[in-house]
């Protein structure tokens, strides 16, 4: 089998981008406890300003909507990010290995960083090398395949960098990974602005579904999704057309469907939009129904990141165990 890794940070409700571009495809490998390992990486939420109660409230969130999602604790490992200390002594190692370059080329920095500063508040050192601490996470469990979004694949990139030229420096340690993109809904865009991301960190915008969202609100805000200006009909372009190619790449999620081939069902947006709707609204419903079984039993989900920290980190000491050995560090 292929080992695999992911993970999402708690920095906000997540969104029907996340669902499906991340955790319905999670749920859909084939999977072992011991092969695929999801994780809620709340050490990356500390990177930019945060209230400490919402990121423990979040993080309780994430993982009950892993388990609500479907992710079974007997076919994978389910963890908390920093109940493995294994992630941050490798995160420190491979500090010595990256370069300063390649952290501030990295895009999301750019972008944060420039956020923060035109907020008044400084940035964090921890935005600038948390690239490093997710190829850590990464690294560490000798992964294979990392299933991620879009915006992700600059990271995974430098996961692969630092674990080639870790591995030519000091000799074979680490797995070179690869990214794995789901085939259509990789990038879901907010229903107001189509040319960015549906992101959750981004407040309770009318253009983010959130995945616990009520159904008349889920409606609501597909229907005032923006489409495009002009009278093309609905025609799935993404340059040209971003607005209803997003609808489309979402209905297509749902259902199964070919984005270009729904496009043809349809004269008008009024009638996609409408079969937009209650597809999402369809899709959430089981997941909505097992969230809240979940969250009036906090001490199962609880018991379940335990018993998942305790496998991680017995995947996990012995490469980085080796690591310390091979950049030259004393065993204790």
């Amino acid at each position: 089998m292929t080992r695999i890794f992911s993970g999402i940070k708690p920095t906000g409700h997540l969104t029907l981008g996340n669902y499906l571009g991340a955790l319905r495809q999670w749920v859909a490998a084939d999977q072992r406890p011991d092969e695929a390992l999801f994780c809620v990486v709340d050490l990356h939420a500390l990177t930019v300003e945060h209230d400490p109660a919402r990121v423990r409230r979040l993080s309780r969130q994430v993982a009950t909507l892993f388990l609500a999602s479907g992710l079974d604790p007997e076919k994978c490992t389910l963890f908390m990010q920093s109940h493995v200390d294994e992630h941050t002594r490798l995160s420190y190692v491979l500090e010595c290995t990256a370069t300063d370059g390649e952290m501030r080329r990295m895009i999301q920095y750019k972008e944060k960083s420039a956020q923060a500063q035109a907020s008044g508040e400084g940035v964090r050192l921890s935005l600038l090398t948390y690239p490093v601490l997710m190829a850590a996470d990464i690294l560490a469990y000798g992964t294979e395949e990392v299933p991620v979004g879009e915006d992700q694949r600059q990271h995974v990139e430098l996961a692969r960098d630092l674990a080639v030229r870790f591995n030519q420096r000091y000799g074979h340690t680490f797995t070179v990974p690869k990214v794995t993109l789901p085939k259509v809904a990789a990038r879901v865009m907010d229903l107001q602005e189509p040319t960015s991301k549906m992101g959750k960190s981004g407040g309770a915008g009318p253009g983010v579904v959130f995945m616990l969202d009520e159904p008349e609100v889920i409606r609501k805000k597909v229907m005032r999704a923006v489409t495009d200006s002009g009278d093309g009909g609905v025609v799935y372009d993404r340059e040209a057309r971003p607005g209803v190619a997003n609808l489309l790449d979402v209905l297509a999620a749902c259902t199964g469907g070919d984005p270009a081939a729904l496009a043809e069902r349809y004269s008008g947006y009024g009638a996609l939009k409408r079969d937009v709707a209650d597809a999402v609204v369809e899709l959430l419903r089981p997941v909505q129904e097992r969230h809240a079984e979940l969250a009036a039993d906090p001490a199962a989900v609880e018991k379940v990141l335990r018993e998942g920290a305790g496998r991680a980190r017995e995947l996990a000491r012995p490469v980085v165990d080796r690591a310390y050995r091979a950049i030259g560090l004393l065993e204790p």
